[in-house]
């Protein structure tokens, strides 16, 4: 028998924690790279666009032999070139060239992909089963500009005209506790032909990809919480926020900052699920 949460024909409604601790998780270019936040509350943000890369990384490396398990949005690899790969093995027929890329990559079979572009008006659009949100620290964040200095230069000019050190600067988090939501369609997923292998495949790179996307500017980021709720057929029984709004967090001490996920107390209310919902806990560090 199937685990509910690795059943593609049953939807799901997930909640993701995490936190960094003196790092930077995600970012900004237009903001000279300070970690990404709410103008008005000050929280902190991590695009979906980041998690999803860390996802796709992960599954890489998990996978990276099977050939239904290739990463389509991959560096050093443009896009056009592996649509019209797909379009040359079936010509004339846009669908099937989606079918195809859904059976050879994983992240459009998950995530959907645009595959419009390209010669020929490319591949169409394929609207993937699983979508992220924006994660969003529980508290405001506090961005810290540190300077650093390096012993040696990058120019020899430099060190010819007697300079010894050059000047920088890296921006941390001293502490953040994320919260992050998954939806799964299952009607979507028949149509990109999701199987429980790759949803096995999707959570266990949710749990191990910050172990293995360990980074200078990150600091140290871990999984707290994984939280699966699974719906007992494909269009399910209630709302997401219904069942996502069950998992709450609040900070133990309000007069003291926080610096570790157990300064939250974090509760989950199970009392008077909906019928058939079933709660699977794939990563839990709270006492």
């Amino acid at each position: 028998m199937t685990a509910a949460h690795l059943d593609p024909t049953r939807r799901h409604d997930a909640v993701l924690l995490f936190d960094v601790s003196d790092g930077n998780p995600n970012g900004d270019p237009d903001a000279g790279n300070q970690p990404r936040t709410d103008d008005e509350t000050g929280q902190g943000l991590i695009t979906d666009v980041a998690i999803k890369r860390k996802i796709r990384d992960t599954v890489s490396l998990l996978r990276g032999d099977d050939p239904r398990y290739g990463i389509f949005v991959e560096a050093g690899f443009a896009l056009n070139t592996r649509i019209e790969a797909a379009l040359k093995a079936n010509p004339g027929k846009a669908d099937e060239a989606q079918r195809w890329m859904c059976e050879h990559y994983f992240d459009i079979r998950m995530f959907g992909g645009v595959l419009s572009t390209g010669k020929g008006g490319g591949a169409g659009q394929v609207r993937g089963p699983l979508q992220l949100t924006f994660a969003r620290s529980i508290d405001a964040i506090l961005p810290t500009d540190h300077t650093i200095t390096r012993v040696t230069q990058t120019r020899q000019e430099d060190i010819d005209k007697g300079e010894r050190t050059e000047i920088g600067s890296k921006w941390t988090v001293p502490y953040g506790l994320y919260r992050a939501h998954a939806f799964y369609s299952a009607p979507r997923a028949t149509k990109t032909g999701v199987t429980s292998d790759d949803l096995a495949a999707l959570w266990q790179a949710i749990t191990v990809m910050f172990d293995h996307d360990r980074a200078a500017t990150r600091g140290e980021m871990k999984l707290c919480g994984l939280y699966v709720f699974s719906h007992p057929d494909a269009f399910g029984v209630a709302p997401s926020a219904a069942l996502t709004q069950r998992i709450t967090l609040k900070r133990k001490n309000d007069d003291k900052a926080a610096r570790a996920h157990t300064d939250y107390t974090r509760t989950i209310d199970e009392s008077g699920l909906p019928d058939g919902i079933e709660l699977t806990r794939l990563v839990d560090l709270w006492p």
